[in-house]
């Protein structure tokens, strides 16, 4: 395993690094069209779960210093509302810009100080139990990763397909 620069991250490179392989597997076999279904008009479908998934890499890349700015942006930053209307990028768009993106943070995180990840950075939660840093904000992304990984497993489900694998590739390095 890679040794970050900072301690602190000891258990989020792990993670990280396994939520790529999840990442990857829950969306194993999900046809494009499945990508865009929704359940009973309440669900988000999967293709949006993928994109705010990769909007939160892009967003933990950004706090660490990376300038890099995520190409659908519009359609997923904060978590924006699902709407319809709009054109959302294809699955296999969104993996290509995953493995173009995930590297680049996963060096960052690498690479951060205890002092970068003691910054302030206000995320405006206001909750006094959970100040406002750049380690928070590294926890909560990691956090939603999960959520959304965990999101797109129930689709799957529901859908019909079997369920996700926990198959690891040695060679994805991030």
């Amino acid at each position: 395993m890679d040794t970050p620069k900072s301690k602190k991250l000891d258990i989020v490179i792990p993670a990280y690094r396994m939520h790529s392989q999840s990442f990857l597997n829950v969306l194993d076999g999900i046809s494009e069209e499945d990508g865009m279904k929704r359940i009973d008009g309440k669900t988000n479908h999967i293709v949006w779960m993928a994109g705010n998934f990769l909007n939160m890499r892009y967003g933990l890349g950004w706090v660490l210093g990376l300038q890099e700015e995520d190409p659908y942006t519009e359609l997923f930053f904060q978590g924006k509302a699902l709407d319809e209307s709009f054109n959302y990028p294809s699955l296999e768009e969104l993996k290509k810009n995953f493995h173009a993106i995930s590297p680049k943070v996963y060096q960052k995180l690498l690479e951060a100080t205890d002092e970068q990840l003691e910054e302030i950075f206000e995320i405006g939660m206001n909750v006094p139990y959970v100040p406002e840093t750049k380690l928070n904000f590294t926890g909560m992304s990691i956090s939603r990763e999960d959520y959304l990984c965990g999101q797109i497993g129930l689709m799957r489900k529901i859908l019909g397909y079997p369920g996700m694998k926990y198959d690891t590739d040695d060679n994805l390095k991030y």
